[in-house]
């Protein structure tokens, strides 16, 4: 065979082998397989929470300020100390005040005074207009001297009436001095302890009509609560009387119990006007509870008395809190990840190699979407008996921080796919052949 032949006949094997390979990988590239995770749909208890971090803060707390301005002469609580209601906590410098009392004394006797002569001179007036009168009615005085004699005592009366208002306005500053003289003096409007000192002796306070000039605060600390901010799209969600576990950075062997008390109505807004922008709402929840945690397990040990874990709590602590929303104790739950959205474009059917579009219309048919008004499908991918998977749309409910609530769509003990991401968010489609591996954490 000539070599000229030879060589024709290896370039024919060659080209045909690149045709066979060519085919081939188009073949299996039709047929080939996406690889995914599943499990089937299962009961189990779902409980949606709400998380939110803030601080601890007491109760109830008083802050305390002063109602006139002056110098701090005497301090007689330092920060921690526990005082009672109607203990003495502090003086300011009186001297100017108390020579404002005795000043205003001194014009409440003055105004008295004139008073009291302003009365006689009234008093005799009156007498002057009565002889003068008596007088006119036999005859022997003019009718001009009657009317001078009684305007003088409406004159007189005047003066009289106006002294006794000096007397009160008088009175009214005397009351005014010796009230701002009180608050020179400051004592607790309320049991409980110290929990902040803000000055010392020496330094001015601020009258509280000029602006909020705290000196101390006063806590009580046998009550505290949390007060966390809510995000507006989950404060919606909350309920007064919602319970709330609570855990505080400094005592990660603790972990707290409590009830939503209270529910902002105005929100917060920070970042306003930048892509940061947040908005939230204050929630308080009351702390009832204790409970110590095993720090390598996370699991609850044991109660501990409510009192105990106040005495360790400290006003401005960090704190996390989840608030449950909502419980579902039977609920047919898929994992989070398994649920996947598309629109009704990319759920239709395209027809296999060698398919006509009609047939695949038909099977379009056999499976009716509604999408939302935002032209979205909620979706779950069904692994069917030849290895295949069918988009079901669902309805769901509440979701835990792993799983989800299948209210309509799904079946308990169906498998679906609930992995891996890239093959749910985006490759598998309505007939998409799978190969399957049951998901670990069941083993």
């Amino acid at each position: 065979m000539s070599k000229k032949r030879i060589l024709l006949i290896a370039i024919i094997l060659v080209v045909a082998s690149l045709a066979v390979v060519t085919i081939n990988s188009m073949n299996g590239s039709d047929q080939a397989s996406v690889p995914v995770q599943t499990d089937v749909v299962k009961r189990q208890k779902l409980v949606q929470t709400v998380n939110a971090t803030g601080r601890i803060q007491p109760k109830t707390q008083v802050k305390i300020s002063a109602d006139v301005s002056a110098k701090i002469m005497k301090l007689s609580v330092k920060e921690g100390d526990w005082v009672e209601k109607g203990q003495f906590l502090l003086e300011l410098d009186r001297e100017n005040h108390l020579a404002a009392v005795e000043s205003a004394e001194a014009g409440l006797r003055a105004s008295q005074a004139d008073a009291k002569l302003a009365r006689e001179n009234m008093l005799k007036a009156e007498k002057d207009y009565i002889r003068t009168k008596e007088l006119f009615e036999k005859s022997l005085e003019s009718q001009a001297t009657l009317d001078a004699f009684a305007a003088s005592f409406q004159v007189e009366k005047a003066r009289y009436e106006s002294s006794l208002e000096q007397v009160d306005r008088a009175n009214a500053s005397l009351k005014q001095t010796r009230d701002n003289l009180s608050k020179t003096r400051i004592y607790a409007p309320m049991t409980g302890t110290i929990s902040q000192l803000n000055k010392e002796v020496g330094e001015i306070a601020l009258g509280s009509q000029f602006q909020e000039d705290v000196i101390m605060i006063i806590s009580n600390l046998s009550g505290m609560e949390a007060e966390v901010n809510v995000d507006e799209n989950d404060v919606v969600n909350i309920a007064l009387g919602d319970s709330a576990t609570i855990e505080v950075d400094a005592f990660p062997d603790m972990q707290l119990k409590g009830v939503v008390t209270e529910i902002a109505n105005s929100a917060s807004v920070s970042g306003q006007g930048t892509s940061e922008q947040k908005t939230e709402f204050l929630v308080k929840v009351a702390i009832m509870s204790a409970f110590t945690v095993d720090g390598g397990s996370g699991s609850i040990n044991k109660e501990i008395p409510v009192d105990d874990p106040t005495n360790r709590l400290r006003p401005g602590m960090t704190a996390s809190c989840d608030i449950i929303t909502d419980v579902r104790e039977n609920a047919l739950a898929v994992p989070l990840q398994s649920v996947a959205v598309r629109t009704v474009e990319q759920l239709n059917t395209k027809p296999a190699p060698g398919e006509n579009e009609a047939i695949a219309s038909e099977k379009d048919s056999e499976q009716q979407y509604h999408p939302d008004r935002d032209g979205f499908v909620e979706v779950v991918f069904l692994v069917n008996e030849d290895v295949t998977v069918t988009a079901m749309q669902v309805e769901t409910g509440i979701q835990s921080e792993t799983h989800i609530e299948i209210k309509e769509g799904l079946s308990e003990n169906d498998q679906v796919v609930i992995g891996n991401y890239r093959a749910i968010s985006k490759d598998l489609q309505n007939g998409t052949p799978v190969s399957t591996k049951e998901d670990p954490s069941n083993n």
